[in-house]
């Protein structure tokens, strides 16, 4: 019983000395900021050293991906320590994988600068892309500088999703079977990379019964994750809804995330029904509408609804997708056969 105490005693000591030394590794960081000391090396893209960002957002012990960067750069740049840029880029990749911003602009300057990595601008300018996107001004300011690479496709290998875990029941294998068939690995790594809008859509998707990867398929060939984004028919933000679906589905602001994929949500549940959960229906009336669909009886002879169709088939492999029964009229179009209803 005692040498339960004793190592229970030990492994208590271990945990607080470990606290400690990310606070104050956080703490020298916040005193003194990377990014004010200059980088005395040549570099073809920035000439400082990339800083740890918003202090506000990174201060706290609570936020792991704060103590991972916050880490790494104390690790690079102590005195007296060997600079091993592998770990430091591994523990980068760690925080970006997870969507932090900070931490996508620091392992993008490594590749940009090559710094304990091969110099690929094209894996630069994927990671500043990845950060730009979150409104990471140092991202941005970086990317003009190497305007015209494009990013690399596919992901780094370390920022691609763990693989499933072991199923051990049959019913468990065939669900992770229809997921699979549902999207392919590479779609699953553009989905992870846009983490931030990723959570929001896995927040929402499931209260209007909608399976998260056709609305993520539906978010990035309509607006290619901008949600800034303003077509010239006036279609606006993630999901490009015009000011009539807009009014229609009760969105004040389509330009505000949450708002617009919660109207593309409910767009997308009354299609399915509509089209009794045949995607490819739904995604030439998404594009063309509905009158266009029901005039040709499917998908309209129009190129870009033709293009657009065969751009969702391939991130959303599945034909069919549940829908929700007797919430429309069902469309002339269609009969009551063979038809799957939630």
């Amino acid at each position: 019983m005692k040498h339960i105490f004793n190592l229970l005693y030990i492994k208590s000591l271990l945990l607080l000395a470990s606290l400690t030394m990310c606070a104050s590794v956080m703490a020298n960081d916040a005193e003194a900021p990377i990014g004010a000391q200059q980088n005395t090396e040549n570099s073809a893209s920035s000439s400082t050293k990339p800083p740890i960002g918003n202090q506000d957002a990174k201060g706290s012990l609570k936020n792991p991906n704060s103590m991972l960067v916050a880490m790494a750069f104390k690790f690079k740049n102590s005195d007296g320590t060997p600079r091993d840029y592998a770990e430091v880029a591994a523990n980068y990749c760690r925080a970006a994988r997870s969507g932090d911003a900070d931490a996508q602009y620091a392992l993008g300057w490594m590749y940009a600068n090559g710094r304990g990595v091969s110099q690929d601008e094209k894996i630069a300018a994927q990671l500043f892309t990845m950060a730009a996107e979150q409104g990471h001004a140092l991202a941005q300011e970086s990317l003009t500088k190497i305007s015209g690479t494009s990013p690399q496709a596919p992901l780094l290998a370390c920022l691609l999703p763990d693989p499933p875990a072991p199923v051990a029941s049959l019913s468990n294998v065939e669900t992770a079977q229809n997921e699979r068939k549902a999207i392919s690995d590479k779609t699953a790594a553009l989905f992870y990379s846009q983490a931030h809008i990723l959570k929001l859509v896995n927040k929402l998707a499931p209260r209007y019964n909608i399976d998260s990867n056709l609305a993520m398929a539906f978010i990035a060939v309509e607006s290619g994750f901008n949600v800034q984004a303003t077509s010239p028919k006036n279609a606006q933000g993630l999901m490009q809804l015009i000011p009539e679906t807009a009014k229609r589905f009760g969105v004040k602001d389509a330009y505000k995330a949450e708002d617009n994929i919660k109207g593309g949500l409910a767009y997308l549940r009354w299609l399915l029904a509509y089209f009794k959960g045949d995607v490819q229906l739904v995604a030439a009336a998404y594009n063309a509408g509905e009158a266009a669909v029901e005039k040709h009886k499917g998908v309209p002879p129009y190129a870009e609804t033709q293009q657009y169709v065969k751009k969702i088939a391939k991130l959303y492999n599945n034909s069919t997708h549940p829908y929700q029964d007797n919430l429309v009229k069902t469309s002339p179009l269609l009969n009551s056969a063979n038809k799957r209803t939630m």
